[in-house]
């Protein structure tokens, strides 16, 4: 559970680091982009987040529908 929350407040600062680096890196060294190494390692890390993200929400709504169809199953 915190390890998902975690990685969903990944998935909103990593962008915002990372448009930090760009603007670092524009600013030190316009001619060498050394920002895109940074960049493969956020978004190798932000990929891996996201399906740790999607695969919570798949749990979730599986079990919630798994729940609804027995709430329904016992009213019958």
């Amino acid at each position: 559970m915190i390890r998902t929350l975690r990685s969903l407040r990944f998935l909103f600062t990593a962008p915002l680091i990372l448009l930090m680096l760009v603007v670092i890196n524009w600013m030190t060294s316009p001619g060498d982009w050394w920002v895109q190494w940074a960049a493969l390692g956020i978004g190798i890390a932000w990929v891996i987040a996201l399906m740790r993200v999607i695969r919570a929400a798949i749990l979730v709504g599986g079990a919630t529908a798994l729940a609804a169809w027995w709430m329904k199953r016992r009213s019958n």
